[in-house]
């Protein structure tokens, strides 16, 4: 279970860098396990949902963040001062919308209860769906439940389908659940980045490099000794390690190479940035245009500052 850091409890100073347990956000608490983080510098909190991830950034009670690219540009429609300086994952059927047994069809979600986390990931993967199925958004019942919870919404009978994530949606096929929807067909709608706090990139910027030299560390000793770290994976992703692999399902894991190449003008991820800014504010997510065109920050790819 996540740690509660308190964020509604009596006023504290820490500040670091926050994710949920999520496959694409575990690097960098794997690079903490090896000793790639340099000693004494940003530390690293989990917290339960993207949204008590975004408020901690917005109260300056974390400098750093690993939050879907749609979060991020919510957090700057909403005045948070950000920067993209890495993509840590890329979702190409990671993210899925389950259904109980019985549910065999999208159209059949009408009238039904969703579980989905109250975010603009959750929100644009459900939009996604029931565009699909051709359904209106008032077709289905909203449940909103923390992403982690997702699964257990739905195998308790508290919803009948649930817009989920791996390593959830690999559970739930495995319990007999139903895969209507995945991001194979929303591509290059649900990107997983390294977001930093704009005062950080003048106050720490060793700080920055140090996060990124860490993830790319980490992953790089994944993609070529799984075995050596699946362990100390299966530990933060709270699965048996035998499911460690089925948790990274469906995600593109880009090296350092590879964000150079999503990044730089032109890129797939620079590209598709302020398609999908309009989309969000086309589907109400945001209630006026964001101007998208100064977010991402590729001088940490290469070492420098």
């Amino acid at each position: 279970m996540a740690r509660d850091l308190g964020l509604a409890g009596r006023p504290w100073r820490l500040s670091g860098w926050g994710a949920i347990p999520f496959a694409g956000y575990s690097f960098l608490f794997l690079a903490e396990d090896l000793g790639l983080l340099q000693p004494g510098g940003i530390r690293l909190q989990e917290l339960r949902s993207n949204t008590d991830v975004l408020r901690a950034l917005a109260l300056g009670r974390l400098e750093a963040a690993a939050l879907t690219l749609d979060e991020v540009l919510t957090g700057l429609h909403d005045g948070l001062p950000l920067k993209v300086v890495a993509v840590l994952d890329v979702s190409a059927g990671a993210d899925a919308v389950m259904a109980r047994a019985g549910l065999s069809r999208p159209e059949m979600a009408r009238g039904k209860r969703v579980a989905v986390e109250g975010s603009a990931v959750g929100a644009l993967m459900l939009s996604a769906f029931l565009e699909s199925a051709g359904l209106r958004p008032d077709d289905v019942r909203l449940v909103t439940t923390p992403l982690p919870e997702t699964a257990a919404a739905l195998r308790s009978g508290a919803a009948d389908l649930a817009v989920t994530a791996e390593p959830w949606v690999s559970q739930l096929e495995a319990a007999g659940a139903v895969r209507l929807f995945d991001s194979q067909e929303a591509p290059g709608r649900i990107v997983d980045v390294l977001a930093v706090r704009t005062d950080m990139l003048a106050t720490r910027p060793d700080a920055i490099r140090g996060l990124v030299e860490a993830h790319f560390g980490a992953l790089a000793r994944f993609q070529s000794d799984p075995r050596s770290v699946v362990e100390r994976l299966a530990a933060h992703l709270q699965v048996d390690a035998q499911d460690v692999p089925a948790a990274f399902r469906g995600l593109e894991l880009p090296n350092r190479a590879a964000n150079q190449a999503l990044l730089a003008p032109g890129g797939r991820v620079a590209e598709g940035l302020p398609e999908l800014a309009a989309l969000l504010h086309r589907n109400g997510l945001i209630a006026s245009p964001v101007d998208a065109s100064a977010l991402i920050d590729v001088r940490w790819l290469w070492g420098g500052a």
